[in-house]
């Protein structure tokens, strides 16, 4: 079955001195400006939108393909940090997980997390740009 998910921006003024209001179909509503997406600090950023997707796709990526090998997890904490330099675009994603998953060795879980990034639809979404699994770490 197809999902479709849906955003809209409502924006005010010009690109340096404007502001608008990012609305998620969710309900999830939040502010964003390009001071916040050129010097950071205190609102939503585009980027900090498609690290979130990126981060609970590679999850959920992860965990289907984990289960898929026999070895279903108990936990998983990912997270992804996506760079943004004006006048050049989005330059990457960064991806950084932590996961429990009995009778599994990292060397195991590394090639599976790897596997992962390459597999999930966020990953694809984003081939233009540089993505790395910065660190895959097994606990327990």
């Amino acid at each position: 079955m197809a999902v479709t998910s849906s955003a809209s921006t409502v924006w005010n003024g010009g690109l340096a001195d404007g502001s608008g209001t990012t609305t998620l179909a969710s309900g999830i509503e939040t502010a964003v400006s390009w001071k916040a997406r050129t010097e950071g600090g205190g609102q939503t950023t585009p980027e900090e939108l498609i690290a979130a997707a990126h981060a609970s796709c590679f999850s959920m990526a992860l965990s289907h393909a984990l289960g898929e090998a026999g070895h279903a997890p108990s936990s998983i904490s990912a997270s992804a940090e996506v760079g943004f330099v004006p006048g050049q675009g989005i330059t990457g994603s960064v991806l950084t997980v932590t996961a429990t998953v009995p009778g599994l060795d990292q060397a195991e879980f590394e090639r599976i997390a790897n596997e992962a990034k390459a597999g999930c639809p966020v990953s694809q979404a984003l081939a233009g740009i540089e993505i790395t699994l910065a660190s895959a770490t097994l606990e327990g």
